[in-house]
């Protein structure tokens, strides 16, 4: 779904800003981060919210303290004609959190966590051999430098 485009003011930055800080944050907490009234928040919140710009509120969990201990990036080359429904399968494994089309060598990139060598190698025996796969490439992730999948706004035109 396409979100309309919305020119974001300096009012609506800072409360995306205190809610990426802190999704739990009160509107009351957001109004004095903020310095605006409440209800300027719960106008501008609701707003956004019908908008599609903010989609929901999360918890952010550390993947190896749930069993998560390695992180994967693969290139899958794919069959012309069977992209959607490959991907679509690989997207179903609760291991896999990212699918995209790219451009480049590869068709499409996964981005998965596994729990041990042994689940890679049957997420990759059993997720990236399906019927349509051509030819994939993984990646073990050593270390992780920065990972944050929470966007932020574009900055405005004022501050380009």
């Amino acid at each position: 779904m396409m979100v309309p485009d919305m020119d974001l003011d300096d009012v609506d930055r800072a409360i995306l800003a205190s809610l990426l800080s802190d999704a739990r944050a009160s509107q009351r907490q957001l109004s004095r981060d903020v310095g605006v009234a409440q209800g300027t928040i719960t106008n501008r919140i609701r707003r956004m919210e019908e908008l599609g710009i903010i989609k929901g509120y999360s918890v952010v969990i550390d993947p190896e303290s749930v069993g998560w201990n390695m992180t994967i990036m693969a290139g899958l080359r794919i069959a012309k004609g069977m992209m959607i429904d490959v991907q679509q399968k690989i997207a179903a494994d609760p291991r896999v959190f990212s699918v995209y089309d790219v451009t480049g060598d590869w068709d499409s990139i996964v981005l998965a966590r596994v729990k041990n060598r042994a689940d890679l190698d049957d997420l990759t025996k059993t997720v990236f051999t399906l019927d349509g796969v051509t030819r994939s490439f993984t990646h073990v992730v050593l270390n992780t430098v920065k990972e944050d999948g929470s966007p932020r706004p574009a900055p405005s035109n004022n501050d380009e």
